[in-house]
């Protein structure tokens, strides 16, 4: 079966990257029919150590967590450290997915299941943004790029 008690570690909410994320896991959560319990939330900084300290206080608040979504893969490689230390298996116990598809995650321990946003695509985007910034004031419209899911051995 499923997952059911899916974790997320955020960034900081004061960004707009870590409330999206936040809002996609919810969505998520709704699209499944599961509740969203704000148990399952911990906000983290994009630091190994911050993932790893938010994934502590998430197995104290939800020893029964199955999964966690980290916003970044530094975060869940700090969170893997954690779960490491507290012998949980990954992916038997708990599944762990990052963001970002950045080199780290192909080397972590098990290999890290990771969203990828396509990079040319973000440069792209930035520079238009910066563009739109430089001559009209503001970016002209909200941009949201495509992502992929990249499976490895941690999911």
């Amino acid at each position: 079966g499923g997952r059911r008690r899916v974790a997320t570690i955020t960034g900081p909410l004061d960004m707009d990257v870590g409330r999206s994320r936040l809002a996609g896991w919810r969505t998520a959560h709704a699209e499944a029919g599961v509740p969203a319990s704000e148990l399952l939330v911990e906000v983290g900084d994009f630091t190994e150590e911050g993932g790893a300290n938010a994934m502590r206080l998430l197995l104290e608040r939800a020893p029964d967590l199955d999964a966690v979504f980290a916003a970044s893969d530094l975060m869940a490689v700090g969170a893997l450290a954690e779960l490491r230390r507290c012998k949980r298996q990954v992916p038997g116990d708990v599944a762990v997915v990052g963001f970002e598809d950045s080199v780290l995650a192909r080397h972590t321990n098990p290999p890290l299941t990771t969203v990828r946003q396509p990079v040319e695509e973000l440069g792209r985007t930035m520079a238009r943004i910066l563009t739109d910034i430089t001559q009209h004031g503001a970016p002209r419209q909200q941009t949201t790029l495509p992502t992929e899911l990249v499976v490895r051995e941690s999911s």
